[in-house]
């Protein structure tokens, strides 16, 4: 790996492990809902969490049938952190209340082993499945791009299932690869369902992903045993098919049991019995809550400067020209057709579902699962135009460094009022300006702003490393710097100074976790309050 690539990935893992975007005030509902449940499970052995409420606290993003109270989200994440919370609480003395109230260890810990560590372990398959389609550079390139620039970054740093449910779609589709190339035996099928099959218990939305992974596994499998016999073939693909259902099993029928313990049915999910009456129009109509198309929320979804997907990741609409390239080699159309019907399931869920459903978020959060599917279309892009056009070239590059800049910097602010216009200059980049800079471990010993300012130094960082990685010689570096100084100066025009954005950086500035010259207290020494 040359020392740029080298560079730019320990300039990904630093940032990765270091930033801590986290403002117990805000008493984050869709993290700690999961969090009590385990809880629930170690203190009282319960799946509801009643007593964990009135112990610890009341959250938010539950569900309620005949009295008890559940998180409403999938169970893997809650049931993954269940030994993190034992060992924190082991460690705190072993009692129930051995960790503090801040709960800063137990969302740090959860964060780094569910969330955190499995991306940066997906950089490492991603990197070798992207150099199958380009060179090493564009593929170092672009999986820096996605994991600083894209919505892999912010729900890797927070406590929710969209990442962790992209990175088991991703696993899937990587095992299904080595097996279509013939690199895998058989019995990989197995693994391909197993990640299937724990996507669909993180993320009831994994299934979008599943159509493409089932497509794509079907055609591949055909295409690996073409020239035998047609009855051979469809028996290897019968028996493919067979041995990922069986990989997948123990994941749908430990939902299914889940569902039938908590909510009386193995098909009954807790949205359709949601505490709070204000979320429950959101999953009415249609199949829960998928209606017919609407227009504006497919705009709002891709465009919308609040959080729109390619308003804060410009680098992903390289997957239009990327679609076409992928097209054109026959030997690929079963990556074509697979991500084709990622990308048209997520755009329908995304448009017929309420946008207003995004809540406190960076980016469409249910769209995290698609990105990883736009990644080869991206890099093909690429690709072609070092082979074509140094301007081209240039802009695409400038396109990846102006997304890891906007969507790395909302990431490490990572809760974003529904009240602000431009999510960028509205929200992120008035609260670095007032010295509220990202909270990190750094500043259990640099207190901000140095501390939030080494971490914004690395975010640069990273940036030009992806650039540079990308953009061959100066006339692509210079275009590169002018189309990401565009983008950035083209978003400036789209709100953020208005008095709602005003109201959402005073609201978050009144909660974060380390303003100026507050030293991050970690997990600081407490008496038992219960033996």
């Amino acid at each position: 790996m040359p020392s740029s690539a080298r560079a730019a990935f320990a300039v990904v893992a630093a940032i990765y492990v270091l930033a801590f975007p986290y403002h117990p005030g805000l008493r984050s509902p869709n993290e700690l809902c999961r969090l009590w449940q385990a809880r629930s499970v170690v203190e009282y052995g319960q799946l509801e969490i009643n007593q964990a409420l009135r112990d610890y606290g009341w959250v938010g993003d539950l569900s309620v049938k005949d009295g008890r109270y559940y998180p409403s989200k999938a169970p893997l994440l809650s049931f993954a952190a269940v030994p993190i919370y034992a060992a924190l609480r082991a460690w705190g003395g072993g009692y129930k209340y051995a960790i503090p109230p801040s709960q800063l260890p137990f969302v740090f810990f959860a964060r780094l082993f569910l969330t955190v560590l499995p991306t940066l372990w997906m950089l490492v398959l991603l990197r070798r499945f992207l150099r199958a389609y380009a060179s090493p550079a564009v593929a170092d390139g672009v999986a820096i791009t996605y994991a600083l620039g894209s919505l892999a970054f912010s729900y890797s740093l927070l406590f929710m299932s969209h990442q962790p449910s992209a990175v088991l779609g991703f696993a899937g589709l990587y095992a299904l690869w080595r097996l279509g190339r013939g690199e895998w035996r058989e019995r990989g099928y197995l693994l391909a369902g197993a990640a299937a099959g724990a996507a669909i218990m993180a993320e009831y939305t994994s299934a979008l992903m599943l159509l493409g992974l089932l497509i794509f596994g079907a055609l591949s499998a055909l295409e690996r045993s073409f020239g035998a016999p047609a009855a051979a073939r469809w028996i290897a693909l019968g028996r493919s098919l067979a041995l990922a259902t069986l990989g997948a099993l123990p994941f749908v029928a430990a939902l299914g049991a889940y569902h039938w313990a908590a909510f009386g049915g193995p098909l009954v999910s807790g949205y359709r019995y949601l505490a709070d009456p204000g979320y429950q129009p959101w999953h009415l109509g249609g199949f829960l809550g998928i209606r017919t198309p609407d227009p504006r929320a497919f705009f709002l979804s891709f465009f919308s400067p609040l959080r729109g997907l390619l308003a804060l990741s410009p680098f992903l609409a390289l997957a239009a020209p990327g679609m076409w390239l992928l097209w054109r080699d026959r030997g690929q159309r079963p990556l074509f057709w697979s991500t084709l019907a990622v990308i048209l399931a997520y755009a329908y869920f995304t448009s017929s579902f309420s946008y207003e459903s995004w809540g406190w978020t960076t980016g469409p959060r249910h769209l995290t699962g698609l990105v990883p599917f736009l990644l080869v279309p991206v890099a093909l892009a690429v690709e072609r135009a070092r082979e074509r056009s140094p301007i081209a070239l240039g802009i695409a590059a400038g396109l990846c460094a102006a997304s890891i800049v906007v969507t790395g910097a909302l990431s490490l602010v990572d809760y974003v009022p529904d009240s602000v216009t431009n999510a960028f200059y509205g929200l992120a980049v008035p609260l670095f300006r007032d010295g509220f800079l990202p909270p990190s471990l750094l500043a259990m010993a640099f207190p901000n702003p140095s501390g939030g300012a080494l971490l914004l130094a690395a975010l640069g960082a990273g940036a030009v490393l992806a650039a540079l990685l990308l953009a061959r010689g100066w006339k692509p570096i210079a275009w590169a710097a002018a189309a990401a100084a565009a983008f950035l100066l083209a978003l400036s025009a789209f709100g953020g100074d208005t008095p709602q954005d005003l109201g959402a950086q005073r609201h978050l500035e009144s909660v974060w976790l380390t303003p100026p010259g507050v030293e991050l207290r970690f997990w600081p020494r407490q008496l038992p309050l219960v033996q």
